[in-house]
């Protein structure tokens, strides 16, 4: 991996206020920490550090870092903290290494060629891990692994043991685990089997929540009900009946 050459300056302003204050003057926060030396907060020029990210190939990026006032520093790019609405960068931060340390870093990978079983058999190519872990010095670590899948029929895998890295690196998990493959064609039974499965799951979910309407609907009709049966309230000593429990003795002496 080769190093970019980009200028920093020792952070002026500190704490979220400042911060802010810094982004607001086209200027971006950032910390560099490792085992090499003290943390230490920095900033970079917006525009130049977008440029330079921008033409990029990869997002494993290793800089040449020429802090203002102080020696030149080799740092990785570990983390850029985005906006999530407007995808402005808020802070980045830096791993500082040594020219002849090993690392480990999660390199991407890219599928090159036209699988086999994709252009003679109809199958679908399918991407299932888009990163894998190295360890190497930084100077041999790729920027990105190129995997061709033009042998690749209906069926076949490449798996992790099957990378190939560069000289100096060495590519790490289980060996057995799939990063690429060619799974067969959908017939169309299956995908008729998949749409009425779909199909019945969304009837289902309908039919319960009527269901749970239904149940609710008929369990206020009892209490109106027996709103309507409740006995008038009884009266006080010394006081007259309510009219309603008056009617029945007027009743009784009409029959008289």
């Amino acid at each position: 991996m080769k190093s970019v050459g980009l200028t920093a300056f020792p952070r002026t302003l500190g704490r979220r206020a400042g911060a802010k204050k810094l982004r607001s003057g086209g200027r971006i926060p950032a910390v560099i920490y490792g085992a090499h030396g003290k943390p230490q907060s920095i900033e970079f020029d917006a525009k130049t550090f977008k440029d330079v990210v921008n033409k990029a190939h990869s997002e494993i990026m290793l800089f040449d870092l020429k802090v203002d006032g102080g020696k030149n520093r080799l740092a990785l790019l570990k983390e850029v903290q985005q906006h999530v609405l407007s995808g402005a960068v808020l802070h980045v931060d830096l791993q500082e290494v040594a020219e002849n340390e090993r690392v480990t870093v999660s390199i991407p990978v890219e599928a090159t060629g036209e699988a086999l079983g994709v252009k003679t058999g109809g199958g679908t190519l399918e991407h299932v891990l888009f990163k894998v872990k190295a360890r190497g010095m930084a100077k041999d670590l790729p920027e990105v692994l190129l995997l061709d899948v033009s042998k690749l029929d209906i069926g076949q895998s490449i798996h992790i043991g099957d990378i190939v890295p560069p000289a100096g690196v060495e590519i790490l998990g289980d060996k057995k685990i799939s990063v690429l493959s060619v799974a067969a064609p959908v017939t169309e039974a299956e995908e008729t089997a998949l749409l009425e499965a779909a199909t019945a799951a969304t009837a289902g979910e309908v039919e319960m929540t009527k269901e749970k309407k239904e149940e609710g609907a008929e369990g206020a009709a009892p209490a109106a009900a027996g709103a309507e049966k409740a006995p008038a309230a009884a009266a006080k000593p010394g006081e007259k009946a309510p009219a309603a429990a008056a009617a029945p003795a007027k009743a009784a002496e009409k029959k008289k």
